[in-house]
């Protein structure tokens, strides 16, 4: 069983540090190159200046679930980094999003895509996957997946990509790996490229599972204030 440790320090440096260590670990474990795993820091209730000390140290992708929020740290901060979109995706925000935005992983409704398709810009995007069918949670219904896929394929300026979730709550992050399990099959069925999967908690089963993208802030950034 894969035993977790979280060596969170004080700084955003060492934090980074680990992560990328527990990265190429956890990769190892299953042969994959670490190279194939991106990092996306989520960077949602944290500074201006504490993205900037993540930017210094290399960390280029990193994600925001608020518009309003994210608008002018995308405004400040350097050109060439990558903005994730990871929040709930509200229909009449979803062109402007997209606008700002270099990916967008909430895709769940026909409605969405649409607005998102009338931006002047392209953007990659994912399906969110309501991978245990929580009736609380946003996204597609693992039965409504191949339709909603169907319906994206031809989405103009949405470049669809892969698919993404966000897991139940469980009392250890192994209780995440069927789930992690029956994602990447489903995008193997699709023949999709990304998955977006795994937080602070497990995102290293997430990786031996198949995750392209992991979003992790806690592990960096400490608790949102």
């Amino acid at each position: 069983m894969l035993r977790l440790v979280y060596p969170y320090t004080m700084s955003i440096s060492g934090n980074l540090r680990a992560i990328h260590h527990r990265i190429e670990a956890a990769s190892t474990a299953v042969k994959r190159d670490p190279a194939t795993v991106t990092l996306i820091a989520v960077s949602k209730m944290h500074t201006v200046d504490e993205i900037r000390e993540a930017y210094d140290c290399g960390q280029r992708h990193f994600g925001e679930s608020r518009l309003q929020e994210a608008q002018p740290k995308i405004q400040q901060l350097p050109k060439d980094i990558v903005w994730h979109y990871i929040g709930t995706l509200q229909t009449n925000k979803a062109k402007k999003i997209a606008s700002l935005f270099q990916v967008i992983h909430t895709f769940c409704k026909a409605s969405q895509i649409e607005e998102a398709s009338k931006s002047d810009t392209p953007v990659d995007a994912l399906i969110e996957v309501n991978i245990a069918n929580e009736p609380q949670k946003a996204g597609i219904s693992t039965i409504e997946l191949d339709e909603f896929h169907q319906k994206a394929l031809n989405s103009g300026q949405v470049h669809f990509r892969g698919l993404m979730t966000i897991g139940p709550v469980v009392p250890n992050a192994e209780a995440m790996r069927p789930y992690f399990r029956e994602l990447r099959e489903l995008r193997e069925k699709l023949r999709l490229e990304w998955l977006s999967m795994g937080m602070s908690g497990d995102f290293e089963v997430a990786i031996q599972e198949g995750a392209s993208h992991i979003r992790v802030g806690t592990a960096i950034f400490g608790s949102r204030l």
